[in-house]
């Protein structure tokens, strides 16, 4: 997906030259998506040394995610007015400094903050990096085989996260989970100032910053305050709740007013692309939800070991890679509208598994059939939303729609871990287990999805192979 509408290209340089480029972006790329999965098998090792139980543990997964979604659309359209190569730098920057920051941190907070900034770069990096492979390579087989490329590397990174970060929790430590990343983020630092060429001067237009600090901070204050709440009401978590209310109405007002919005509320007209970012927050949700069940269930509840509990994901990421290999052509018989169910069906199955193996304190092969929905609901219900949120876009709002479908994904994902996992695991709900209560509140919100999913408006006909983003 491009975040950008420019048709200013960057300076002749040679094809072999434009491909190593890519190999350079492509490593930026995974350890971006490596990060969003990396850190679950080592929450537990990572609460050990701190004294954090699973709700507060969610902040070292929803620090990132929101940070990123949230100030995605502004790197965007920082690299259009600053320069794409330039932002390229700051942002592959801040996110290696900010992994290092992580892995020597000595507090708890600490180690938030730097997910936080890992979040900021990303933000800053990932949009000017997707523009540059796609202003190397013209339009035609070079730029689709590049895509690929890059679609390819974003879905390994997500999945062997699970499986590197048991083997580095296990053999290294967690600290190393961030810190492995250190070295090949000072490569790509070097080899963007050796590839790219410089950047042109910019043409400078007004940008929406504060609709861009009003955009992330109303999840990042709803999550404060739906954690804050699980350990009992006071005026602390009603003020944050409050907080983000408030933070969202003004981003409305802020949009309508700005020369250069964020996101235009013209957007919003078009209720199949609104219904569609819906049901892919909701389904985000869930699908990161099970991500941390399974962590928790395998290590805390069975005492695995982090390499245990790492090699047993395996099946979800092969079958992940499977899904999003498969799904696209499927999408063409099927058409969107049914995959997208279908994938919803999948992952509303996959929470069943997960809260009744939790409940009959199942061994941890009876999560393995939870593992395999959880990855078809993904392959299907992504790819299937993906192609809904870009439906009848323009040249003029291309950028716009592919941003909104991104930050919907990973907004939705945070707020799946704050919600369902921070309430399921919160002192409040003592006396339920906490896999049927975040299980069970993943399952309705895939419900209200799947009614809202019903009434996306797709057709079917011009339905082609779409690349996919699954980062949950």
């Amino acid at each position: 997906m491009s975040f950008f509408t420019s048709t200013s290209r960057p300076e002749h340089i040679s094809t072999t030259r434009s491909w190593a480029a890519l190999v350079c972006l492509s490593v930026l790329q995974f350890f971006i998506a490596v990060d969003v999965t990396v850190v679950n098998v080592a929450l537990p090792s990572i609460g050990d040394d701190f004294g954090v139980d699973p709700r507060g543990l969610t902040w070292v997964v929803v620090g990132y995610t929101i940070t990123g979604g949230g100030l995605l659309m502004l790197g965007g359209r920082l690299g259009d007015v600053f320069g794409r190569r330039r932002l390229l730098l700051i942002g592959t920057a801040i996110f290696g400094a900010a992994s290092m920051m992580a892995g020597f941190a000595e507090t708890f907070a600490v180690l938030v903050a730097a997910r936080l900034f890992q979040g900021v770069g990303e933000a800053l990096a990932l949009p000017a990096a997707m523009a540059t492979i796609v202003l190397l390579f013209p339009e035609g087989r070079a730029r689709t085989r590049a895509l690929s490329v890059w679609a390819a590397v974003a879905s390994c990174g997500l999945v062997l996260g699970f499986v590197l970060s048991g083997i580095i929790t296990e053999h290294l430590g967690w600290r190393w989970v961030f810190l492995i990343a250190v070295p090949f983020i000072l490569f790509v630092l070097i080899a963007t100032v050796i590839l790219l060429p410089g950047d042109r001067k910019q043409e400078r237009a007004p940008l929406d910053i504060l609709g861009s600090i009003l955009l992330t901070g109303a999840p990042l204050l709803f999550a404060f305050g739906i954690v804050e709440a699980g350990e009992g009401m006071s005026w602390l978590p009603v003020a944050a709740l409050t907080g983000a209310f408030v933070a969202a109405i003004l981003f409305v007002g802020v949009e309508r007013r700005a020369p250069n919005p964020l996101i235009p509320l013209a957007f919003f007209r078009n209720r199949t692309r609104v219904r569609a970012n819906l049901a892919t927050a909701l389904l985000s949700a869930a699908l990161s939800t099970s991500f941390l069940l399974f962590t928790f269930y395998l290590q805390d509840e069975l005492g695995l070991s982090p390499l245990e509990a790492g090699l047993l994901l395996l099946p979800l990421a092969v079958a992940l890679i499977v899904a999003v290999t498969v799904v696209p052509r499927l999408m063409g018989r099927w058409g969107a509208r049914s995959c997208i169910i279908a994938g919803l069906g999948f992952a509303g199955a996959g929470m069943i598994v997960i809260a009744v193996a939790a409940q009959l304190d199942a061994p941890a092969w009876v999560l393995i059939p939870a593992m395999l929905f959880i990855a078809a609901g993904m392959g299907f219900g992504l790819v299937g939303l993906q192609y809904a949120a870009v439906t009848g876009v323009t040249d003029d709002d291309a950028g716009v729609a592919s941003g909104v479908q991104r930050a919907a994904d990973q907004l939705g994902g945070s707020a799946g871990v704050t919600v369902f996992v921070g309430l399921g695991f919160a002192s409040i709900a003592h006396g339920v287990s906490p896999y049927l209560l975040s299980s069970g509140l993943a399952i309705i919100g895939l419900g209200v999805a799947a009614f809202v999913a019903r009434r996306v408006a797709v057709s079917d006909e011009h339905t082609t192979e779409q690349g996919v983003n699954t980062e949950a």
